[in-house]
């Protein structure tokens, strides 16, 4: 299938997907690796690679390539970085994407009306919606894998090499925005040995090679940052809910409040389960491979990197984004190409309608944890502190937004422990961001007299659950100090504490 011009049915649906990516990306809170991905580029190449590489004693300070900052930096150079300017890069990446699910659904299934459909679903799906406005590296992540997997579709069929070099490119530059890439690009590499397709295999292997020479100079360096892994990070292994959460991210995205969660659940199980049906009943014609292979390149790279977890856990559903929105094509293959019953048709529409209008009033309205209104705490915080008082952030977690709003107002944070999971942000990255961590509650204090507070409900709710009272910042602070208010901002708890007279 050669490749088609955009027509005005394609514009309008990149139209309607440009919308719905520009909505609030202007007052939509920022969360603390957003902040991070903004400051951190802020200083540049060479300041990124030391606060990326230097050695921390437990392998290197951080753990992502610097092919997204790089690419912020560049932008920020041109165009400032305001939340609009910096957001509009991934839109404008989650655009590119969308346009390449309908090429890679016309060349899958041969069909216009499929791939249309598959465009459409793509540019309303709540997944790639909320990762083409975040400041983060995942829509870009999804932008080259899908390239990636268009040129591999052109140059298995055509066998020009053109189409493998530029298979090779994409790929190189998806390892070089992030490291998980990987684990959609050997599913994608080795299906052709399971279909016993020689000669696509040697073509995907040779071009396999030339995206290593290309990346061969970080790939020295992953060694030491998988090192960084296995002494700090977050994830935890993934059991099997994991992978019934995934459907739930692919559908309706995540989080959800608590009183549709069970309505959203049963949503998902309905619309994949007639989908899996339809799916076996058509496995067997001819025209059903590319519906198979899409289908394949939906859950079999969420299953390697579960499986891989269960070793060293690293499972993250958004480095799976190329993998979910291949997955709107699997749908649309079965809207138009399994011969669905009416009934079961018009269902299967009406409730993926629900669930992308649940998920995009979520994505639009939700302001708990991890985000925050920082930019007008930080505005309150000017108006209400005096000279002497300290403001101390329980984390980095608020610290970074707090700081990106107003990095003139002084503040400051309580470090992680050392060796800890959540040990993350190291010395050389902090010492490129120009903050340092405290020790402890006591020596963030120092002298001071009035402490101003702020913490997610979040850690308090984690420290109550585990059987503690409170924080022990909070606790400490209360044993010496006198509570004068507390306040919360959406997820946010702000305490004012001061020397009795």
């Amino acid at each position: 299938m050669s490749e088609r011009p955009l027509n005005s049915r394609t514009v309008a649906i990149l139209a309607l997907a440009l919308v719905v990516r520009l909505l609030g990306i202007g007052s939509r809170p920022i969360w603390y690796d957003e902040a991070f991905a903004i400051l951190f580029s802020q200083k540049g190449l060479n300041a990124m690679l030391y606060g990326t590489l230097a050695p921390t004693g437990a392998g290197s300070a951080d753990i992502h390539p610097l092919g997204y900052y790089t690419l912020l930096w560049l932008w920020m150079q041109l165009f400032g970085d305001s939340l609009f300017a910096v957001r509009l890069l991934s839109i404008l990446a989650g655009l590119v994407s969308v346009y390449l699910i309908y090429l890679i659904a016309l060349e899958a299934l041969s069909d216009i009306k499929s791939a249309q459909l598959s465009m459409l679903l793509a540019a309303l799906a709540p997944f790639p919606i909320h990762y083409a406005q975040e400041i983060r590296m995942y829509s870009f992540l999804s932008m080259w894998l899908l390239l990636g997997t268009y040129s591999y579709q052109r140059g298995s069929k055509t066998g020009n090499w053109r189409w493998w070099a530029l298979f090779s490119v994409s790929a190189a530059f998806a390892q070089y925005t992030h490291n998980l890439a990987a684990f959609y690009l050997v599913p994608l590499a080795m299906y052709p040995l399971f279909q016993k397709d020689w000669k696509t295999f040697r073509s995907v292997a040779l071009a396999g090679l030339g995206a290593l020479v290309l990346y061969f100079p970080w790939l020295i360096q992953l060694p030491s940052q998988f090192a960084k892994i296995q002494q700090a990070y977050w994830v935890e292994r993934p059991d099997i809910s994991k992978l019934l959460t995934l459907l739930l991210v692919y559908i309706t995205n995540t989080p959800l409040p608590d009183r549709l969660i069970a309505a959203a659940l049963l949503f998902t199980l309905i619309i994949v389960m007639i989908g899996l049906y339809q799916t076996a009943k058509t496995a067997r014609q001819t025209d059903a491979k590319g519906g198979l292979w899409v289908l394949y390149l939906s859950f079999a790279p969420p299953l390697l990197l579960f499986l891989f977890s269960q070793w060293r856990p690293v499972y993250v559903e958004r480095a799976l984004i190329a993998s979910g929105t291949i997955f709107y094509i699997w749908l649309a293959w079965v809207l138009t190409k399994t011969n669905l019953p009416s009934v079961a048709g018009y269902s299967l529409s009406g409730l993926l309608v629900a669930s992308f209008a649940l998920g995009i009033y979520q994505h639009v309205a939700y302001r708990d944890f991890p985000y925050g209104p920082f930019k007008e705490l930080n505005q309150s915080l000017r108006e209400r502190s005096e000279p002497q008082d300290v403001i101390i952030h329980s984390n980095k977690l608020t610290f970074l937004p707090a700081i990106y709003h107003d990095p003139e107002l002084s503040q400051t944070f309580i470090g992680d422990l050392p060796g800890s999971r959540t040990d993350t942000l190291a010395p050389a990255t902090q010492e490129v961001l120009g903050v340092h961590g405290q020790a402890d509650i006591q020596t963030a204090i120092g002298n001071s007299e009035r402490i101003w507070y702020i913490i997610y409900q979040r850690s308090l709710d984690e420290y109550r659950d585990g059987g503690a009272s409170t924080h022990p910042d909070i606790e400490y602070l209360t044993s010496q100090y006198t509570l004068e208010l507390q306040e919360t901002w959406d997820g946010l708890q702000v305490y004012l504490y001061s020397k009795e007279p």
